[in-house]
């Protein structure tokens, strides 16, 4: 039974040295001096801070994609041992001993460094030779922008790393097909494909691009294994059943977990929450879960309220009312009903409590016990410290002529009477009977009287109304619109039956002993929502610039200038290699057309064979190239040379699958290939003298003079910085 023992064990280990020294060069051209230069450059002002926000476990939104890019950079601060204190202010901001640079740079450069073995697998995997693979790499690992992209605290040379790994692993699950269906090696690639897609999309939205694309090319592919008759229907199946499970159900159950870990971080109240609806916020540590922290769940008739907006735009506020009335007269002449002003304002204050009274009867405390409001009863809202009626009424409302007024009820005995009946409507709610909750329910107000409803119109008040926003009645509500919707944020069982013993009892915190939480799936859902609605206001940026500056790269971006020398960092792509992509990418559509066009008619210019793996190589590099980069032209956000890397990364891998047709297709004769191999010599050599030329500029050294800079502006749109003497 032993006698396997007389054998020695052998284990044989093929390394392929070409991805080994691609790997290594790749590594030392993003990671040399990556420290350098300790200050704080460009973008890194912006991811810094969520760094920071990890970890001090802070909570906060970014409305530029989802969390787990961040969570990789802050992956580098925590195995650096970054404690957060840092104050990431100002471009150009040296940093201090505490911020361990190197690692927080670390993943961004090793994401770009792995970058130049995968595009040498890829084109393996395409089938191509190794020559034009080595050649996709060094193209890779000599282009400039990504080496500059690569080597700071960015995002875009991961979401890269996994755009390439996702295609890889779905070219080699492929290739798998056709002999080793549901193989080990089979399901770790097509399990990798989804998992690559997923980190991308986690990354940044733009990994969504790459995923679309992949999902289309898995498509056209598995509609080839249906017509295969070999295969049963029962395999056919399975065969669906695991490219949905690899392509859909993982990715999108990663993406969800990938909040599900940021949420599970960020436990604590931050500068953030105030976009978050009342019940996200009373879920953190701190901040208003410190106020709220059990307060009485179900609102009854005598419950003293506040009422948050949720919109939360243009500032989360709360209905308020002072003694103060409307003007009788506007600027423009129009008249007023002179009542007490109703507005929302946009701090906690004394004045944001309201009193919910049952129209039957006079009484302003919780009777015992309590008699919860539903949806659907009719309510009077009683301020709390002028003790007047919520009423709205046709009358214009001062800057939104088109809604009613809102005003607590003065009554001037001038044939006004008050019209101070409101309709609780639950949005949220499952049934017809629920109970108005604190912070968990939404509600709308409808009068009775005029079907308005109360609204946040957010439009400012002059100086008379101190700066306020506007409250109206909105006449014509069609749906729910957030700028309708209320939710109790602070809420107390009234118990003082005099006016001046409630006036001390709405100046006292609340305060009791019983929490409430929202469900993951509920703040997964609230904080994805904002993330994708949530949009900061865009302002021109100096180096913002439009798609179609891009392809020619007559823009570039100023990243980082030393306080004392003429040291500086670009993004600034290498000439040669942005050129020869656009014309491979239009020799590629001009071949293309051609052969279809003698293809149909029945004129076949190269093998069959041939022709599929020119097919196949233009669906992923000439369409990972239109999908990273034509969406570009429908957003309405501002735009960075950065956000063309992913696309370029596409367009740089044609270069060597168009030169190798042509190599072996269109060259027919020894003397053109001699020809033509010694003109790819000689272009190749260009490629590395301008990345050479650059490299002060990519690295940030070494210094260069005045004349020395002058000399790299080789186009008149490059910013290049010099000095004033």
């Amino acid at each position: 039974m032993l006698g396997f023992l007389k054998e020695p064990v052998i284990l044989t280990v093929e390394i392929n040295m070409n991805v080994m020294v691609l790997t290594l060069m790749g590594l030392i051209s993003r990671l040399w001096r990556l420290s350098y230069p300790r200050a704080v450059v460009f973008d890194e002002v912006y991811y810094g801070q969520f760094v920071s926000l990890y970890m001090k476990r802070i909570f906060f939104v970014d409305d530029s994609g989802p969390p787990f890019g961040h969570m990789l950079l802050a992956l580098g601060g925590y195995l650096g041992g970054f404690d957060g204190n840092f104050l990431w202010n100002r471009i150009g901001a040296e940093y201090s001993m505490n911020v361990p640079v190197w690692s927080l740079r670390l993943l961004p450069a090793l994401a770009g460094a792995l970058c130049v073995p995968l595009a040498y697998q890829i084109l393996v995997e395409l089938q191509f030779s190794h020559c034009a693979a080595l050649g996709a790499a060094l193209l890779i690992l000599l282009e400039n922008s990504l080496i500059t992209q690569s080597r700071f605290m960015l995002l875009e040379s991961i979401l890269i790393f996994f755009i390439l790994l996702a295609v890889l692993a779905y070219l080699k699950f492929y290739n798998l097909q056709k002999h080793s269906s549901f193989s080990g090696s089979w399901w770790f690639w097509l399990l990798l494909t989804g998992v690559a897609c997923s980190c991308a999309v986690g990354v940044k939205y733009m990994g969504l691009f790459t995923y679309i694309l992949l999902l289309t090319i898995a498509g056209l592919h598995f509609w080839h294994v249906i017509g295969d008759q070999n295969l049963s229907n029962v395999s056919l199946m399975c065969h669906f059943l695991a490219r949905t499970l690899a392509l859909i159900v993982i990715p999108v159950a990663m993406y969800v977990s990938f909040f599900y870990v940021h949420l599970t971080l960020l436990y604590r109240s931050g500068p953030h929450d105030q976009i978050m609806t009342s019940a996200f916020q009373a879920s953190l540590e701190g901040g208003l879960a410190r106020i709220t922290q059990g307060q009485p769940l179900e609102v009854a008739y005598g419950s003293q309220i506040t009422l948050r907006n949720v919109l939360g735009k243009p500032m989360q506020c709360w209905l308020h009312s002072h003694t103060n009335t409307y003007p009788i007269r506007y600027e423009n002449g129009r008249g007023s009903s002179h009542q007490q002003q109703v507005t929302c304002y946009p701090f906690k204050d004394v004045n944001n409590w309201w009193i919910v009274k049952d129209p039957g009867m006079q009484q302003l405390v919780v009777s015992n016990p309590p008699r919860p409001v539903r949806h659907g009863h009719i309510v009077q809202l009683v301020h709390g410290i002028t003790t007047r009626y919520l009423n709205t009424h046709d009358v214009a409302a001062p800057l939104s002529p088109h809604s009613q007024e809102v005003s607590c009820y003065i009554d001037y005995n001038i044939s006004m009477p008050a019209q101070n009946l409101w309709r609780v409507e639950i949005v949220n709610r499952e049934s017809d009977t629920d109970v108005w909750k604190t912070i968990l329910s939404e509600v709308r107000f409808v009068h009775v009287n005029t079907s308005a409803v109360l609204k946040l119109s957010g439009a400012s008040l002059p100086e008379w109304g101190y700066r306020q926003l506007e409250v109206v009645g909105e006449k014509l509500s069609k749906g729910y619109h957030q700028s309708m919707v209320w939710n109790v944020e602070e809420h107390r069982y009234g118990k003082s039956l005099e006016q001046k013993e409630r006036e001390v009892e709405l100046h006292s915190p609340t305060q009791m002993d019983i929490s409430k939480n929202l469900s993951f799936m509920a703040k997964f859902t609230e904080l994805q929502w904002k993330i994708l609605t949530l949009k900061n206001e865009e302002t021109e940026h100096k180096y913002s610039s439009s798609a179609l500056d891009w392809i020619t790269m007559d823009t570039n971006i100023a990243y980082w200038l030393h306080p004392t020398s003429s040291a500086q960092i670009h993004l600034l792509g290498n000439v040669v290699t942005w050129t020869s992509a656009n014309v491979a990418a239009l020799v590629y559509v001009c071949l293309s057309l051609w052969y279809l066009v003698r293809r149909r008619r029945k004129i076949y210019d190269i093998p069959e064979d041939a022709w599929q793996l020119w097919v196949s190589a233009g669906g992923i590099c000439v369409g990972g190239w239109a999908v990273n980069y034509l969406p570009f032209f429908g957003m309405e956000k501002t735009l960075f040379l950065y956000h063309y890397l992913p696309a370029l990364t596409f367009q740089i891998l044609l270069i060597p699958i168009v030169l190798q047709h042509i190599s072996d297709h269109l060259c027919r004769s020894v003397l053109l290939k001699s020809m033509f191999t010694a003109l790819i010599v000689a272009w190749f050599s260009s490629v590395y003298f301008v990345y050479s030329t650059f490299s002060p500029v990519t690295y940030g050294e070494p210094s260069l003079s005045v004349t020395e800079l002058k000399d790299l502006r080789w186009k008149d749109s490059w910013n290049i910085l010099i000095r004033k003497q």
